[in-house]
């Protein structure tokens, strides 16, 4: 990598490093004055190019020794963008930031301006009437294009940063087509978030504070349309809403993967969202080689998924027919929200599991098997189910089992016992506890702790002419 892993060019050679002829740095306004910053250039020298020949070569290297095909996918540089300052200060960037705006980019913008991402059009609200005449949108400069701004300055360190990972991932296409993604160190606050998010993992809200020029919600569509070896941009989540951030990387139906996340069980449920919600390849801690098997809370998830994931893979071609969620530890029940779900005719609304005692995290997935029928993963929540019929005058459970897995690979699943009483509340609920449920004061052990954390249920309604006198 030549370009900055987290906004410093950190990993480059010696002979890089020293030779700033052929390769050289970004430079930064701090205290009124400009200060060399240990960055590459991405608009002058060498750098793509030697960046793209090492690139080629490493891609080249896989293709020939990996031949169990290990490597799936290939990540080209890590959360590129400048940090310190809104752009780069150096001769090279002010003379490409005073020229006229680049047609392409223009033309680009004017023609996908009802697809681009909210987020730009919020920040640029007014350039949609300047870009309907063309005249008067050539031959600007970026300043009196889009503004003399922090945003502006971000708007044109992605473009020329879209176009250097463009050089370097279409070199290593050229040789070995795996996936590509770059990843995205994201703003925060992120869009939406309290002021009072911590920004220890992000710097913060403006350009500079996070790396300028990254793949970030608001340049998502630039970098979408100058780097198109991209296969997709990727966020790494550490804060913020997890869902926003995923909603935001979802844009233009785009693959969404998160290669960098927090390693807790905190995130590890946060997951669960991300597969069955979002349709995520993956979500990935960061600093998992660190710890143990035993130490790790991703461990358990892990092992979970993947002993559904061929249910889940199926479940995914009917997107309408998964979903996933979680709940954070109790706090009170005035900050717990039911999450409801609409499924062909029924209803469902997910709270917390059932118990005497304080109620306990949970993540999940549902997964529509037919209509009525459905597979629950997960742990620490209930599912109750209401027909949208409007004669409908009950609903409730009609079969439940506790299932087990017999063979992963082709998605069989077998019964391991018959659930009733009890543990579904007299068919009131399904109720998928926790290891440990919180009994409370109460001494009758009638909560079924979590074993395989995966059941079937079947749910039933009678319709009011089915029932006298209701």
């Amino acid at each position: 990598m030549l370009t900055p892993p987290a906004g410093m060019s950190s990993y480059v050679p010696p002979w890089v490093a020293k030779d700033t002829d052929r390769f050289p740095r970004m430079l930064r306004r701090e205290d009124g004055k400009l200060e060399v910053v240990n960055a590459l250039s991405v608009v002058a020298g060498e750098g793509a190019l030697a960046d793209a020949k090492a690139f080629k070569a490493l891609m080249n290297h896989l293709l020939q020794v990996d031949q169990q095909r290990t490597v799936i996918m290939v990540q080209v540089e890590n959360e590129v963008g400048l940090l310190g300052d809104s752009r780069d200060r150096s001769a090279a960037a002010d003379g490409l930031f005073n020229l006229g705006v680049p047609d392409k980019l223009l033309d680009f913008l004017r023609s996908e301006w009802d697809s681009l991402h909210p987020t730009f059009k919020v920040i640029f609200a007014g350039l949609h009437s300047v870009l309907q005449v063309p005249a008067a949108s050539s031959n600007r400069s970026w300043a009196e294009t889009f503004g003399d701004n922090a945003r502006a300055d971000e708007l044109f360190m992605a473009y020329h940063y879209a176009h250097y990972v463009e050089q370097v991932a279409a070199a290593g296409r050229e040789v070995y087509s795996l996936p590509l993604y770059t990843n995205a160190w994201i703003p925060m606050p992120f869009e939406g978030d309290s002021v009072g998010e911590s920004t220890i993992a992000s710097g913060g809200g403006q350009p500079g504070e996070y790396p300028s020029g990254g793949p970030t919600p608001s340049v998502l569509d630039v970098w979408f349309n100058f780097a198109p070896s991209l296969n997709f941009l990727a966020p790494d989540i550490y804060a913020g809403d997890y869902g926003r951030v995923l909603s935001a990387y979802s844009h233009r139906g785009q693959a969404l993967f998160i290669p960098e996340q927090r390693r807790d069980e905190y995130s590890a449920r946060r997951m669960w969202e991300a597969i069955g919600a979002y349709g995520a390849l993956g979500a990935c801690p960061f600093g998992i080689d660190s710890l143990s098997v035993s130490e790790s809370a991703f461990a358990r998830h892990y092992n979970l998924l993947a002993s559904v994931s061929t249910v889940v893979t199926r479940a995914r071609l009917r997107p309408e027919s998964i979903f996933g969620f979680y709940f954070d530890e109790f706090k009170s029940a005035d900050d717990d929200r039911p999450i409801v779900k609409l499924f062909n005719g029924l209803e469902l609304t997910i709270t917390r599991a059932f118990v005497f005692g304080k109620p306990g995290p949970a993540f999940g997935l549902v997964v529509e098997l037919e209509p009525c029928r459905f597979l629950f993963i997960g742990a620490g929540y209930k599912v109750q189910a209401a027909s949208t019929s409007s004669t409908a005058v009950f609903t409730g459970v009609l079969h439940a089992e506790e299932k087990r897995v017999v063979d992963a690979k082709k998605g069989l699943l077998e019964t391991g016992r018959r659930l009733n009483g009890d543990e579904t509340h007299s068919g009131a609920f399904i109720n998928m506890a926790n290891v440990n449920p919180d009994y409370g004061d109460v001494p009758i052990p009638v909560l079924f702790p979590a074993r395989t954390m995966i059941a079937e249920a079947t749910f039933y309604s009678l319709d009011r002419s089915q029932v006298p006198g209701s």
